[in-house]
Order: C-alpha cells, then structure tokens, then sequence
C-alpha cells in the first residue's frame, strides 16, 4: 500500500492558522478533490473537525484519542491501527490529509507527497516537516499564477522518497 501525502504550504511550511487553512485557493480545493474522491483519506481530529462532516465519495479516516466513533468514518486511536486496517481492507493508496501531528507521525513512512506550495507567508500555528532533498525526488512541478479567483501564486509539486519501495520502478 501506498501512503500519500496531501498538503498546501506557505514558504515557511505554514499549513494552518486556529484550526482552518491560511489561505482559500479554489485551484488547490479542487486538485484535492480530483485526487482524493473514490480513495481512502487518513485525517486527525482537529482536522475532521475543521472540516465539519466526511468527506464525500471517500473511504474517511480520522484519528483521535477523546472521540470513538464518527457517522461516516472509521475511528483509531493509533496509527498503526488505521495502516493496519487499510491494508487489510485492500486500500492501495491511502491519503494523508492533515493535521501538523499527523503529519509529523506518518512523514517517515509516506511515499509520495502531493505538495502545494503557497508563494506567500502567512501566520501559521501549525507546520508541515522540512522535505529533504536527499529523501525526496521531485518529480514534477507545475506553477499556477495568481489569478481572479486563486489570490496568491502557488505550485503544484509532486515528490517520491527516494527509497520507496512503491516507486522503485520510476527511479
């Protein structure tokens, strides 16, 4: 099974602010729908939160230690638990969507990074982990301008782990 991540940072790899996103960038939203719909997406609670309900044509999962079940979504209190069931359940890519702790817990073990970077900086309360360019192979990268309804500039920037054993036929 592949873990991918999913995230849209600033340029000092801000992804948040009291909970919501830093910024409202419809190129990005609709990126993450296209992506995402009719696959399985691994959140947090604060995120799950953040965004109200389940997410729809989506398999949801969230972590949380204070809540043990979800209308709509698979419940775990530990990682592993949620990997686990994935991959009994056959799921071949598994989308991580937030928060920073999540994101923090899985980097390690992701294949693929779905990256937004935002060219602009905002106040952030929480952050994504620094790419490193010696675990990460960039392999495309697609800038989109600011526009009427995109306000801030930003790239679309797709990165294999350069030990992955899901990528090791493309490197």
């Amino acid at each position: 099974m592949e873990i991918a991540i999913v995230v849209a940072a600033d340029e000092h790899n801000g992804i948040g602010f009291n909970n919501q996103l830093l910024c409202h960038l419809p190129n990005d939203l609709k990126f993450f729908k296209t992506l995402t719909t009719g696959g399985t997406v691994l959140m947090g609670r604060n995120t799950y939160e953040s965004i109200g309900k389940p997410l729809p044509n989506r398999v949801n999962y969230v972590l949380s230690n204070t809540l043990k079940e979800i209308a709509g979504c698979k419940v775990f209190s530990h990682m592993n638990d949620a990997i686990e069931d994935a991959r009994k359940n056959g799921v071949e890519q598994l989308f991580i969507i937030g928060g920073s702790n999540i994101y923090k817990q899985v980097f390690s073990a992701a294949d693929t990074l779905y990256f937004t970077r935002i060219h602009s900086a905002f106040q952030a309360d929480a952050f994504f982990p620094h790419i490193k360019k010696e675990e990460w192979q960039l392999v495309s990268s697609n800038p989109q301008p600011a526009d009427e309804k995109n306000a801030f500039a930003h790239t679309f920037e797709l990165y294999h782990r350069v030990d992955s054993p899901a990528h090791s036929d493309q490197i």
